[in-house]
């Protein structure tokens, strides 16, 4: 069995998300008003799997039962030969605009990663980008990545103050990430990459306020990170299985927020904020500002871009279930959705 499992694990095999396997055909699907996955969405793979214990992630060595049947943002994530996956890419729609690696916290990451991208850039057309672990690499690792073909790299800090971070994912939980290393991987990526070609996620919904997150999603795109949200949304069986997801109109507000500060509409000195950290206003022409919501572009998924100009990474339904109200929304949201929006952006709510 052993050296069975061996065979079966990255870089030869790889996880895929389940909306990239009905994206490419591979398997069958459909989604709500007719969303697209328009990346690859690909996960490295070992069974003895990822050393981390981040409270609200699905591969958590924290989490109870096997690996293998770990789920992984609420969804399967089935295992293909990269030969597989290759063929697939070659054939995939045209809205398939990028292929992303998601690296875990295992060693054999680094080699296999690179080993990875070389494969999907001799032998495919579409960009690829790496959503690295910045535990466990290091410079000569991120160039080793550059090299191999690889023009946008993602940092997943998530977590919206030093506190908060090592709770989650550091000491509180006895896991191994520290929030000073993950900075300075961001800072040597930058000169690597260089600005605007590294991303961040950040989830909403951990304890954070409204401003702490908006301090933080500033000092990002200040740096030249660009900002890439989420919401947390509870995986069955983690320790984090019974919190809620942030209120809708608090995200909302922080989604509104990141597209005023990326756009250059607002500064975060200019946004005002009651004595909860909660949002009340963005220092805008009240009439530019319903402008800019009515667009509707500031509710949807952010996400490396593709050839095109346009988000590629758009994750369809990764952090909420499909309907009307969304916590982001994998296309532009139409009247009856920008309805709910408008009526719900300044409610306040209690998360």
């Amino acid at each position: 069995m052993a050296a069975q499992s061996r065979k079966t694990e990255s870089p030869e095999y790889v996880k895929m998300s389940l909306a990239t396997a009905i994206s490419l055909g591979m398997t069958r699907g459909r989604m709500y008003r007719g969303a697209v996955n328009r990346c690859v969405n690909l996960l490295v793979h070992y069974p003895e799997g990822c050393s981390a214990r981040c409270a609200y992630c699905g591969l958590s060595r924290g989490r109870p039962g096997a690996y293998e049947d770990k789920s992984f943002i609420h969804v399967s994530w089935p295992l293909f030969p990269m030969e597989v996956v290759i063929e697939a890419i070659n054939n995939s729609p045209p809205y398939v605009k990028r292929t992303c690696i998601s690296m875990i916290t295992n060693g054999k990451c680094r080699s296999a990663t690179v080993q990875m991208v070389k494969a999907l850039r001799d032998h495919t057309e579409l960009p690829v980008s790496v959503l690295i672990a910045p535990t466990i690499i290091d410079g000569n690792d991120l160039m080793a990545m550059k090299d191999a073909g690889v023009d946008r790299i993602g940092v997943a800090v998530d977590l919206a103050t030093p506190e908060l971070f090592d709770k989650y994912r550091g000491k509180g939980v006895k896991g191994p990430h520290k929030w000073d290393r993950y900075w300075e991987v961001l800072e040597t990526a930058l000169r690597i990459f260089g600005p605007f070609y590294v991303g961040a996620h950040l989830m909403v919904g951990m304890g954070e306020t409204e401003k702490e997150m908006a301090i933080v999603m500033n000092r990002l795109w200040r740096m030249g990170v660009v900002n890439h949200l989420f919401s947390f949304f509870a995986e069955e069986g983690s320790r984090l299985a019974g919190r809620p997801q942030p209120s809708w109109p608090s995200y909302l507000r922080i989604q509104l927020a990141r597209y005023l500060l990326e756009e250059g509409m607002c500064s975060f000195n200019e946004m005002e904020f009651d004595e909860q950290g909660r949002i009340t206003g963005f220092g805008m022409n009240p009439d530019r500002l319903t402008e800019v919501v009515n667009r509707g572009d500031p509710f949807m998924t952010t996400g490396c871009l593709g050839p095109d100009g346009q988000v590629a990474c758009n994750r369809p339904f990764g952090n909420c279930l499909p309907g009307p109200k969304q916590w982001n929304y994998p296309y532009t949201p139409n009247e009856e959705e920008l309805d709910l929006v408008r009526g719900n952006l300044f409610e306040i709510q209690e998360n």
